[in-house]
């Protein structure tokens, strides 16, 4: 079997013919002008900053310190919003649903886990996943106090309960995330 090579491949110069042919073929041409705009590093820096402020203010809109709900992170965290069926709480805690998503807070600030769990709920909508598992651990507890707390005030959390064991139990909260329908598929 033969290459077909091509005149680059040999290295061989173009003729005077081949080049005055393709100068013919392209016709008249001007010079492009170069009109790119060079990023330095400062301002690619310039860019990710307005975008994490932008990340920010979004997850202060529904996640805020000062507001406690009267849940109790003492014990056992369960919660149903309202005028969602108070059953849910108890499939949760029998382990009857699944997460198909796990966020891991270990070691994280109050202000990254807000943007993880603001990120975690996102990404449940998109990939259509109706719970997740968000990991806190127990440590020190500031953790295990604040994202129930957090968790309370977005409006696309049904219900959450502490975690059966095999998904961490005490350090663990199982939540059910509010999907919308797809009328696609009914019709």
């Amino acid at each position: 079997m033969k290459k077909h090579q091509s005149p680059s491949s040999d290295n061989a110069e173009l003729s005077q013919d081949d080049i005055d042919l393709f100068r013919q073929s392209i016709g008249t041409t001007k010079r492009v002008k170069n009109d790119t705009v060079r990023l330095t590093s400062g301002q690619k820096k310039h860019i990710g900053e307005r975008q994490q402020v932008q990340r920010q203010s979004k997850t202060e809109f529904y996640f805020s310190d000062e507001y406690i709900p009267d849940i109790d992170t003492q014990g056992t965290v369960s919660y149903v919003k309202e005028g969602e069926d108070r059953y849910l709480a108890k499939q949760l805690r029998r382990g009857d649903y699944a997460p198909e998503l796990i966020l891991d807070c270990h070691g994280m600030s109050k202000e990254t886990v807000k943007l993880e769990l603001a990120a975690l709920i996102s990404a449940c909508k998109k990939q259509h996943v109706s719970c997740a598992c968000v990991v806190h651990g127990i440590g020190e507890r500031i953790l295990k106090h604040k994202v129930p707390q957090y968790l309370v005030q977005h409006p696309d959390i049904i219900a959450m309960h502490q975690a059966p064991l095999e998904y961490g139990g005490k350090g663990a909260l199982l939540i059910l995330i509010d999907l919308p329908v797809d009328i696609s598929a009914l019709l």
